[in-house]
């Protein structure tokens, strides 16, 4: 029987993959990877190895998830590695249960390798913590991107009573819905919100405002890549942290100028 793991691709920045992914991509037998996994990525692997896109992306479909578990399945069934490669986390809207099933019923181990997921890299891109005492202690991860392709039912209000910081994966095409149902649910229309797309690529682009403002955010970047939405008071600047940012320029400064003439 195969080894078989599900290993998380990352955000798509090749230098944020972990150890054992780049490990495993060079010894991999079979990749089965998304589509939103950069192209990078998938040079890493093995020569020789077999490769096969089974990605799903803005409604194009190489491939159903059914089709995707037997595929892993068939291929577990052969010596070798078998990689199921999935960007971010394959944990975190990865789908990974459904395959994980599968591999299950048919009695076949496997491992899971995490991953960088999509908010974790935006709050690094943006220098922003997605928590913060006194304004956030909670982070609720949420699909902006339905089974049928609209905006799935959340409980609105209570994301909306519960505070934190809402990450919405997949929230380009929703943002009007989403930002609607919060605003009825009773989030202040001026809550800060940041919508990002390509989060840790070259082709970053990041827009800055308000929940009432998203729809006019996202039609102004009108994006091609996938959009994560950050919604929050965690994400507001504060005097005291500019005046931080402020303290520390300085003392870096100085502190490299002593390196130096030492």
């Amino acid at each position: 029987m195969a080894r078989v793991f599900l290993v998380g691709a990352g955000p798509g920045d090749p230098d944020l993959l972990t150890m054992k992914a780049h490990r495993l991509l060079t010894q991999a037998d079979v990749v089965l990877h998304d589509s939103l996994v950069d192209r990078r990525i998938i040079a890493m692997i093995r020569a020789g190895a077999t490769i096969i896109d089974v990605g799903k992306r803005c409604g194009r479909h190489a491939a159903t998830q059914s089709q995707i578990s037997a595929l892993l399945c068939r291929h577990a069934s052969q010596p070798g590695i078998v990689l199921r490669l999935k960007g971010g986390d394959p944990m975190v809207f990865g789908r990974a249960t459904e395959e994980m099933a599968a591999l299950e019923a048919a009695g076949i181990a496997y491992e899971i390798i995490p991953g960088i997921t999509a908010a974790t890299a935006a709050a690094a891109a943006l220098k922003i913590s997605l928590t913060r005492r006194g304004a956030a202690r909670a982070v609720h991860f949420l699909t902006g991107h339905g089974a049928d392709g609209g905006l799935p039912a959340h409980d609105w209000v209570a994301l909306t009573q519960a505070g934190g910081t809402l990450a919405v994966y997949m929230g380009g095409q929703t943002a009007g819905g989403t930002a609607a149902h919060l605003i009825e649910a009773g989030m202040a229309p001026n809550t800060p919100t940041i919508a990002i797309e390509n989060a840790s690529l070259p082709g970053e682009s990041i827009r800055h405002g308000s929940i009432a403002a998203l729809p006019r955010m996202l039609a102004e970047m009108n994006p091609a890549g996938p959009v994560l939405v950050l919604i929050g008071e965690a994400l507001r600047p504060t005097d005291a942290a500019a005046q931080l940012r402020r303290a520390v320029k300085p003392a870096s400064g100085l502190l490299a100028a002593r390196r130096v003439a030492r």
